[in-house]
C-alpha cells in the first residue's frame, strides 16, 4: 500500500517556478492570489547590471519604472498567472537610453515566451479558436504565438540531406486560387519545405532559387503530377533527378475519363429515349471492385453485359491499366504501357484517346516510377495535402496569405522550437 512520506517543509509556488522556469539573474518575489489570477513579483538582483534591449550588451541602469509591467504566464489549474516586473531603462554606449532585455519575454511582448510556446503546441491539437477559449486568451494572441514559433523554426531548420521531394498544388479560398507546395518525402524525414502562391512556372522557379543549386543537385527523386508547368520547370532546374509521374495521379486522371464518358453517354441515352442503364452507376465504375458493396456489384455486373457501351469499354481499359503496376521491370512495363496506349488510341472514344496521347507523351516519366523501385509515390504528398486542408480548417479566422502559410508550416513543417526549460504540454 502506498504510504507517502510527509515533507519536512511545504512546497511553495516560487520553488516550482524556479524549477520549471528559471529566470537568472532575476529572482521570483512575493506570490499573491488576487481575484481570478495569481500574481508573481519578479525582482532584479541588486548587484546585477541589466542588458541592453537593442544590442544585448551589459549597460548601466538609467531609471526604473514605477508601475510594474504584466507578463502573462502559463495558467495553473485554469487560474491565470501573471509575472509583475518594474522594467528598467539602460544607458547603453551603443544604443543610448533604451529598455532592458529580460529572459522571459522578447521586446515589448506582454506574454512570456514559455506561454507563447505553450499556446502554439496546443494549437497543433485543437483549433486556434478553441485554444483561445480554453486558456482565456484571444485568437490574435494564439496566432502571434504560432507566428513566433514558426519564424524561429524556419530560421533554425536543417535543410541538409533532402534527396526526394514531392510537388503538388492545393486549392485555397475560392475562384481557382492555388498554392504550390513542396514536401520532403524521404523515408523518416517527411515535412513541408516550401509554399508558393499560384501553380505557375514562376512560382516553382522561386522554390528552386530558394533551395539553391547545391541542394538541387543533390536531389535523387522528384515526384509530381502531370501539370505541364511543373514538368517544364523540373526539367530545367533538376535535370539530374529522376522525375516520377506517380501512379496515383495517372489512375485519378483515368477515373476522370471514365466518369466523363459515363456522364456524356447517360445524357445521350436519355435524349434518345433509351432505358436508363447507367443511372446510379457512377461509383460502381470509380471504386475498386474489392471496395464495392453487394448492391453495387450487382449493378456493375448488370451494366457490363452491354459491351457495346462506350462506358463499359472505357471501364475495361481502366481495369487493364491497373495491370501496369504489377510489373517490377522497367522494360516489361514499357512494353505493357505501349500496348495499352495502342489499344486505347483505337477505341474511337475521344476522352480515352486524349488520355492515351498524354501517357505516351510522358511515358519516360511514368516509367521512372519503376526505375525508382516503386518506392517514390505521391501517396505521401496526398496525405500531406489532406492534413493541409485540416490545418486550414483548424486555423479558420485568418484573412491573409501570411496567416495561411504560418498555419501550414506550423502543422506540417516539423520545425524546431524555441528552447524552454520545461515542457508544459
Amino acid at each position: 500500500m502506498f504510504n507517502p512520506q510527509p515533507h519536512t517543509c511545504p512546497m511553495r509556488l516560487k520553488t516550482i517556478l524556479n524549477h520549471v522556469h528559471p529566470i537568472h539573474p532575476f529572482v521570483y518575489g512575493r506570490c499573491t492570489h488576487v481575484g481570478s489570477e495569481i500574481r508573481v513579483e519578479v525582482d532584479a538582483r541588486e548587484n546585477g547590471d541589466p542588458w541592453c534591449g537593442g544590442c544585448g550588451k551589459r549597460a548601466t541602469t538609467y531609471d526604473t519604472s514605477r508601475e510594474p509591467r504584466r507578463f502573462e504566464f502559463v495558467p495553473l489549474w485554469a487560474i491565470t498567472v501573471v509575472l509583475l516586473y518594474c522594467m528598467r531603462r539602460v544607458d547603453c554606449a551603443d544604443c543610448g537610453v533604451t529598455t532592458e532585455m529580460v529572459p522571459w519575454a522578447d521586446g515589448k511582448q506582454r506574454m512570456c515566451n514559455a506561454y507563447r510556446l505553450f499556446l502554439a503546441r496546443w494549437a497543433r491539437r485543437l483549433s486556434w479558436s478553441e485554444v483561445a477559449r480554453t486558456f482565456k486568451s484571444s485568437w490574435g494572441a494564439v496566432y502571434r504565438s504560432i507566428e513566433w514559433v514558426v519564424a524561429y523554426g524556419l530560421a533554425h531548420r536543417d535543410l541538409s540531406g533532402v534527396q526526394s521531394i514531392g510537388i503538388d498544388e492545393i486549392a485555397v479560398w475560392s475562384g481557382h486560387r492555388y498554392l504550390t507546395v513542396v514536401y520532403q518525402i524521404d523515408e523518416g524525414a517527411r515535412r513541408l519545405l516550401w509554399i508558393g502562391h499560384a501553380r505557375t512556372k514562376k512560382a516553382l522557379r522561386k522554390f528552386f532559387d530558394w533551395f539553391g543549386k547545391a541542394r538541387t543537385a543533390a536531389l535523387r527523386f522528384v515526384c509530381s503530377d502531370m501539370w505541364r508547368a511543373y514538368i517544364t520547370v523540373i526539367e530545367q532546374k533538376a535535370p539530374d533527378a529522376v522525375h516520377v509521374l506517380d501512379r496515383f495521379h495517372i489512375v485519378s486522371n483515368m477515373n476522370k475519363v471514365i466518369d466523363k464518358v459515363r456522364a456524356e453517354e447517360a445524357r445521350e441515352m436519355a435524349r434518345k429515349g433509351f432505358a436508363p442503364i447507367l443511372k446510379n452507376s457512377r461509383w460502381c465504375f470509380l471504386k475498386r471492385r474489392t471496395n464495392l458493396k453487394a448492391k453495387q456489384r450487382r449493378k456493375l455486373a448488370d451494366v457490363l453485359r452491354y459491351t457495346s457501351l462506350r462506358t463499359v469499354r472505357t471501364h475495361m481499359l481502366g481495369e487493364a491499366l491497373h495491370g501496369l503496376w504489377r510489373y517490377t521491370n522497367e522494360n516489361n512495363a514499357w512494353w505493357y504501357l505501349e500496348a495499352w496506349c495502342t489499344r486505347a488510341l483505337r477505341s474511337r472514344i475521344a476522352p480515352v484517346k486524349r488520355f492515351a496521347r498524354s501517357l505516351r507523351k510522358y511515358m519516360p516519366l511514368v516509367l521512372n516510377y519503376f526505375k525508382a523501385g516503386k518506392e517514390i509515390s505521391a501517396a505521401v504528398v496526398e496525405g500531406f495535402n489532406l492534413r493541409a486542408k485540416l490545418a486550414i480548417r483548424k486555423a479558420f479566422g485568418f484573412r491573409t496569405a501570411g496567416a495561411l502559410e504560418t498555419a501550414l508550416y506550423h502543422q506540417l513543417g516539423r520545425l524546431p522550437e524555441p528552447p524552454c526549460a520545461h515542457t508544459f504540454c
